[in-house]
């Protein structure tokens, strides 16, 4: 019967991690195109605060909802959230609206919902309250796997959306415009509605130690985005490059769920810290392919003119210049990015096997970072260490876009991967630093 109620109680968090995640990717690849028709006042660095602001919220609301988590029936902050979560994605759907300032109202949706996804640190405790030590990798696994179906969902519902065109249909009786941009957030809406009423249908507490026998449970209710990278390198328009990254996305996300599949089975020869190096290594190596080369520049987008300019290796020919049509979207890389004007392009197959790389290096750390930080924590309720080490993640996905966005603008493509390779071989080396000590708490204590 444990193993049923248990089991039952699992599929509602995979289930509850799902949206939350494919709210987060599901307007991924239109975000930067979105803002640009909403606010032209708007430029790349303010992108960077808008991708940050998800994992500004996220980090907020982690340890809180894990300190609720660990004295409170887990259903409350659970649906909580998720309320939060349905609220903010309405709301991004009326941010075009307002005359002016739309980009702020894009920045408090976008932190709203990521303050509603502060609730995965919830559904990694409970999985780690609810298994054993020789569950826990399976388990973590599976919510991983759903973390990367709701990844792989998203981009693809949002290049599905873009039949339905930035313009769209609005309907009057409510003020709406449904298009390319509001159609994936209230997708998102109407998933969190779903998953609210799976929480109350099938979820229940339950709470093992690491030799699998039940005990008390306190918690009882009986007691940034790869879209300006590939609309400046490829000159993709607007709907190109949500289209487009809506696939490379989803592709990615499928091959993310084998490598979690995998990784279950493979963990178990190899050891969890050796699949964690493993990975970090493939990560490293992913941004290492992405350092521009060669002496093919990017196509530049000239203000108010038409771009005809033709690249050798060692100078620039600019012919046949005419003033542009302004009904054409322009494309390439912006001539204010004064980087564009030397530094090589980096190519559409290195872009796609970076994000095949990515695709396998980041399941594994995934996986591998929540199952061993559960399994040195040991039997104590984890609420409010998840949501630490969740809002940690967040911090670096706050800092990240907005660093990076900065970096990209004004020294470009080869200073932004350069640093990011450095700061991931410095992980690399802290994690062997501290090897001998990830080891699970009670191997650690000779208890078993």
């Amino acid at each position: 019967m444990r193993v049923l109620h248990c089991g039952l109680s699992l599929i509602a968090n995979c289930l509850n991690v799902y949206p939350f995640f494919s709210g987060f990717s599901i307007v991924m690849t239109s975000i930067w195109p979105y803002l640009q028709k909403i606010d032209a006042s708007a430029d790349a660095t303010f992108l960077g605060w808008v991708i940050a602001s998800f994992s500004l919220g996220q980090m907020i609301a982690s340890p809180l909802f894990g300190l609720w988590s660990n004295h409170r029936p887990r259903r409350e902050p659970l649906v909580v959230s998720i309320t939060i979560l349905v609220a903010a994605s309405l709301f991004y759907a009326y941010i075009h609206m307002p005359a002016s300032h739309n980009k702020y109202y894009m920045l408090l949706a976008r932190t709203l919902v990521g303050f509603g996804s502060g609730n995965v640190a919830v559904v990694r405790s409970y999985v780690a309250g609810a298994t054993s030590l020789s569950e826990r990798n399976g388990a973590m696994a599976n919510i991983s796997a759903f973390q990367a179906i709701g990844f792989i969902m998203g981009p693809a519902f949002q290049a599905c959306f873009t039949i339905i065109g930035e313009n769209g249909v609005t309907i009057d009786a409510i003020n709406l415009q449904l298009n390319m941009y509001t159609a994936p957030a209230l997708m998102g809406a109407v998933l969190g509605i779903v998953n609210i009423a799976l929480i109350f249908a099938i979820f229940r507490e339950h709470r093992v130690d690491d030799l699998e026998r039940c005990i008390l449970s306190v918690n009882s209710e009986s007691a940034e985005s790869p879209t300006p990278l590939t609309m400046d390198m490829y000159a993709w328009t607007r709907s190109q490059a949500v289209f487009y990254n809506g696939i490379i996305l989803a592709s990615v996300g499928i091959e993310s769920v084998i490598v979690f599949i995998a990784v279950k089975v493979i963990s178990k020869k190899t050891g969890d810290r050796i699949l964690l190096i493993g990975g970090l290594a493939i990560i490293w190596f992913a941004f290492f392919i992405l350092l521009p080369w060669g002496n093919q520049l990017p196509k530049i987008q000239w203000t108010d003119l038409q771009n005809s300019t033709v690249h050798n290796s060692t100078n620039w020919v600019f012919s046949n210049m005419a003033l542009s049509n302004n009904s054409v979207e322009p494309t390439g890389c912006p001539a204010t990015q004064t980087w564009c004007l030397y530094t090589p392009v980096i190519h559409l197959a290195q872009y796609i096997t970076s994000d095949i790389l990515i695709g396998m290096g980041y399941p594994v750390c995934n996986v591998m970072s929540y199952t061993l930080y559960s399994k040195i924590i040991g039997p104590k309720p984890q609420g409010v260490y998840m949501g630490w080490l969740t809002a940690a993640g967040s911090a670096a996905r706050t800092l990240g876009p907005v660093f990076v966005s900065q970096i990209y603008t004004h020294l470009g493509t080869r200073w932004t991967f350069g640093i990011i390779c450095a700061i991931v071989f410095f992980a690399f080396l802290h994690l062997i630093s501290v090897y001998r000590r990830l080891v699970p708490f009670c191997v650690r204590h000779g208890r078993l």
